[in-house]
């Protein structure tokens, strides 16, 4: 026979130890703080051991609480999965994956829609930008750009993509990156969710040092993937990234003009918490990703 504490004291516990408040864990569960109070002590006496102390005004979990917590937070977690899939009539499991916008549509749908084919696995996408809100425990995995937001939580590099120069191939057959005119070269506003922002006279420095351009001259777009777009339409030569073009390139909507390539600053991470690390769909699907990286 099973030797149980009392769970709905396991629940309370688990929502005081995660808000560092009786009074928000109240509020979250819909009683009052004091029996949010009464059904710890109950814990406590249960296990015969403290687990909080008091703070100021806040409670701190004991080493005691801390072991609790990190043992029963997966369990209730899965126990809490288990029971949406009963309730939804679906034994599939479900994760909730956040993904930065200029990877979620030309990287990482592709990805996910290959993976999917052999997993029972479904997912709610959400597109966002850095930094997101693990802290209401909505989000199992998120798909960023570096980790720097995220100190504390496990985090899995996926790829270092690179951008190089990119046209639509009639325009490509008749220039050259040494004597194309300023007016083609299209320019990325890369925006916050880039610490590094590579650029013509960067690429320019590295490759070809005697070519000057006028970086007032030709068109600017919004993000990396509207670059893309831009050289798509023949409008330009985009420096553009190599995990967003892949199938722009592999349809031959778009060509290399130049095989030289400049890293981007960090890795695009996998990020989710310690508590969701028993999850093997999350798992499944990270090492999946980590596999799609593009071929250099």
């Amino acid at each position: 026979m099973l030797k149980l504490p009392p769970l709905n004291a396991l629940k309370y516990f688990e929502a005081a130890a995660r808000t560092g408040s009786y009074v928000t864990a109240a509020a979250e569960l819909n009683v009052s703080p004091a029996a949010v109070s009464q059904q710890v002590r109950n814990l406590e006496r249960f296990l015969k051991r403290k687990l909080f102390t008091r703070l100021n005004n806040r409670i701190v979990l004991t080493d005691a609480g801390q072991a609790i917590h990190a043992g029963i937070t997966p369990a209730l977690e899965d126990l809490a999965a288990l029971t949406q899939r009963v309730l939804a009539g679906s034994s599939r499991a479900k994760l909730a994956v956040s993904v930065i916008p200029s990877l979620a549509e030309c990287w990482f749908m592709p990805a996910f829609a290959a993976f999917s084919e052999g997993a029972a696995l479904r997912i709610d996408l959400r597109i966002e930008n850095d930094p997101v809100n693990f802290a209401d425990g909505e989000i199992d995995l998120r798909i960023g750009y570096a980790s720097a937001h995220y100190p504390g939580l496990q985090s899995v590099p996926l790829f270092r993509d690179a951008v190089l120069p990119l046209c639509q191939p009639a325009l490509a057959a008749r220039l050259s990156l040494a004597a194309a005119d300023d007016s083609l070269f299209i320019h990325t506003s890369w925006g916050e969710d880039f610490a590094s922002h590579p650029s013509w006279e960067e690429w320019f420095a590295s490759f070809l040092p005697a070519r000057r351009i006028d970086t007032s001259k030709g068109h600017r777009a919004g993000s990396s993937q509207i670059a893309l777009d831009f050289a798509r339409r023949g409008l330009g030569i985009a420096l553009g990234q190599r995990a967003l073009a892949q199938e722009l390139l592999r349809k031959g909507d778009l060509v290399m003009l130049d095989q030289n390539a400049l890293p981007l600053g960090h890795d695009y991470c996998a990020i989710y918490p310690s508590t969701k690390a028993r999850k093997a769909a999350l798992l499944q699907l990270t090492g999946y990703l980590r596999s799609q990286a593009p071929h250099r």
